[in-house]
């Protein structure tokens, strides 16, 4: 979604019910690309385990960069994440990973199912209606919806357990009365504050 500008339209405590809303505002897009893009944060064995069984072939990398004690020099996660033990994975967590396109084969609610404490994400990219009438015009680089997971905003970088919140982003110098009337279109309004898109 590049750098657009991205409203928060729905906020929850229920994952399945986000997700939910984020479909439905899939469905006002006049166009939307087959990728899905999800991303997760990993802080326990377990969920490293539920991810895997997912997206085997993700690249899972440290959360945050690591340095060797004595040369300084950048660590990589290295460890198969299919085959490492409890103990290896506990001695790399937290992880994260990125996937430009989820696989056909998977389910985006298993996706949401599988996702633990940690911030994720799935973003879904499009267009919206052109609006000549309002103003307002499709912006095929920035356009999409987002759910974010445990997070209460876009970039995800804050965790927030059990606070899941639905995104959606408009060109990249924003447009206030599209996401208001797209917030509505779902039963809410826009939340808070623009945010920078990711």
């Amino acid at each position: 979604m590049g750098n657009s500008v991205a409203y928060p339209v729905h906020r929850t405590t229920d994952p399945a019910e986000a997700y939910a809303k984020a479909r439905l505002l899939c469905g006002l897009l006049a166009r939307r690309y087959e990728e899905v893009r999800v991303g997760a944060e990993l802080s326990t064995v377990e969920d490293v385990r539920r991810m895997v069984a997912l997206l085997p072939d993700a690249v899972y990398e440290h959360t945050d960069m690591r340095t060797h004690p004595e040369t300084g020099e950048t660590l990589y996660f290295g460890a198969d994440v299919r085959t490492a033990t409890d103990a290896e994975l506990a001695a790399e967590l937290p992880l994260d990973f990125t996937y430009t396109e989820l696989p056909a084969a998977v389910a985006e609610e298993e996706f949401v199912r599988a996702v633990g404490t940690g911030p994720a994400s799935i973003g879904w990219e499009g267009c919206w209606p052109d609006e000549p009438e309002l103003g307002s015009y499709a912006s095929p680089k920035y356009d999409g919806v987002q759910l974010i997971l445990n997070s209460d905003e876009c970039e995800w970088s804050r965790q927030v357990s059990g606070v899941h919140t639905v995104y959606v982003h408009v060109t990249k110098f924003g447009d206030p009365g599209r996401a208001e009337r797209l917030a509505a279109a779902i039963g809410g309004s826009v939340l808070g504050e623009p945010e920078r898109g990711c």
